[in-house]
């Protein structure tokens, strides 16, 4: 929670997924996304049901399981995991992902007290920079750094000593939040 996190930092690191915001509520987007398209593409009117479905295979057995039933039940060809793969990462949402009033108020204490504010997120920085440009940031953006573990550890360099050495502080200054 969000009382948990300490108050004397100078930087503060959030995750995206989950910590932020719901990672499903992005998720459960590009489902419907997809569903559309595979209505249109198909010419058959299912995205509803689709959708629906894919929501509940996420729900029941996971991310990795959605596609591949969602292929198998609706009967459409596998070559559209191209087209769900592009959607993942650069659909353009229908809605504002909507940072939590907590997350709000954990902010706004933050900046008061003359701390800075980071993303240090996992996973495929092109699909997490999709995210990123799909919140509601409300003004907390406008100073605000990213960085992309991935793209870090692919070029060798331990995320959070970089992070302090580049704000120019003791790894002891700064704390990353990648759980609520």
């Amino acid at each position: 929670m969000t009382t948990e996190i300490p108050l004397d930092k100078k930087l503060y690191l959030f995750e995206l997924d989950d910590v932020l915001f719901p990672k499903q509520d992005y998720l459960l987007q590009i489902y419907y996304l997809f569903a559309q398209f595979v209505e249109f593409t198909e010419g058959r009117a299912m995205a509803t049901e689709l959708v629906n479905f894919m929501k509940e295979t996420y729900l029941t057995k996971g991310e990795e399981a959605v596609y591949p039933e969602a292929a198998k039940k609706f009967s459409f060809s596998q070559d559209y995991s191209e087209n769900m793969g592009r959607l993942m990462v650069n659909g353009h949402l229908p809605l504002k992902l909507i940072l939590p009033n907590s997350i709000k108020l954990l902010f706004a204490s933050i900046l008061e007290k003359g701390a800075k504010i980071a993303i240090l997120t996992k996973g495929n920085p092109a699909m997490q920079l999709n995210k990123l440009k799909h919140i509601d940031w409300q003004g907390f953006d406008k100073q605000m750094k990213v960085y992309f573990i991935d793209e870090l550890q692919f070029r060798n360099i331990e995320p959070i000593s970089y992070i302090a050495s580049e704000n120019q502080l003791d790894q002891e200054e700064l704390i990353f939040i990648e759980s609520m």
